[in-house]
């Protein structure tokens, strides 16, 4: 219950405002987002550089309401390559098409994607399209499909918790689309998303093994260190080279785990969001660990009456 709580209140803006106020909650949030800025972001780059993890970069924002907004995104994520570029910090960027303009018109939302996906073809960059509610599922696959076959450093996600997934596994594997396979984290229907977590999680191994032995590239999105052993136990077993995939984890998530495997000789990405719009983000990341949230109310409490 306090999971669907937490899902909900992500999406209230007055909660955001209020909340946002308090240096308690900040200070708790920059434990999951890298900062408002490029700069910040770097940071974390050239850190977990140096601890042998690769970055993802995620300029936080989604369900823009107009078209200056959507401009607004699209013209940072350009410039956010330039500096990639001109700086040699990353080849991987990650976006959500609602921050480009997809509840507003779908073409448009499509142009502004091709112009990021084009500019990082010409730097070798990787673009990313994030999967969200499963209201947009459809949209996302259909402006993946006709962008790929333009341009093939653009990969999508694919969430285990939907029960369409492996369908669109399918799908995706045969067009040579590289996949990233998360679990999931909206508050959806059970007519649409598995419930349980032993379902989510045995329909993600089921994707997983899928992509192990037949996609190109998977990202292995997961925290859940069984899940992580029984891949590792899976491509050991079916002598599948540690080159052909990699485990991609949140960025303030199990940094223990990240490090291990990274010494461990696997391939390890950390997605680290950034940005002014982060309160959405960080409430889904406290959904997924609800005990951050006593500490929280306390902070916020002792802050109130001091």
């Amino acid at each position: 219950m306090l999971r669907k709580l937490l899902l909900y209140l992500s999406n209230q803006a007055w909660l955001r405002h209020f909340i946002s106020r308090y240096p308690a909650f900040r200070n708790i949030a920059w434990r999951f987002v890298a900062g408002e800025t490029i700069e910040s972001a770097f940071g974390v780059v050239q850190s977990l550089r140096k601890q042998g993890i690769e970055s993802a970069l995620d300029y936080l924002g989604e369900n823009v309401t107009d078209l200056s907004s959507a401009r607004e995104s699209t013209d940072f994520y350009l410039s956010l390559l330039d500096r990639m570029y001109s700086s040699g910090i990353g080849n991987y960027v990650s976006l959500k098409l609602t921050q480009l303009g997809l509840d507003i018109d779908e073409e448009i939302c499509k142009r502004h994607l091709e112009e990021i996906v084009s500019k990082a073809e010409g730097y070798d960059i990787f673009v990313r399209i994030d999967m969200e509610s499963s209201a947009y599922t459809q949209k996302t696959l259909d402006i993946f499909k006709d962008l790929y076959h333009r341009h093939k450093n653009l990969g999508v996600v694919i969430q285990s918790y939907l029960r369409r997934s492996y369908d669109d596994v399918q799908e995706l594997v045969r067009m040579g689309a590289r996949i990233r396979l998360c679990k999931g984290a909206y508050l959806e229907p059970p007519e649409v998303a598995y419930q349980d977590k032993k379902d989510v999680d045995r329909n993600y191994i089921i994707l997983m093994e899928y992509l192990l032995t037949n996609g190109n590239y998977p990202a292995i999105a997961t925290h859940d260190e069984r899940i992580i052993n029984h891949a590792k136990n899976f491509v050991q077993k079916n002598s599948i080279p540690v080159d052909n995939f990699e485990f991609q984890m949140l960025y303030g998530v199990r940094r223990d785990l990240q490090r291990t495997l990274a010494a461990e000789g696997y391939r390890v990405r950390c997605y680290v969001p950034f940005g002014k719009e982060w309160y959405p983000y960080f409430m889904r990341r406290l959904a997924e660990r609800p005990a951050n949230v006593e500490f929280i109310v306390r902070s916020i409490i002792r802050e109130a009456i001091s």
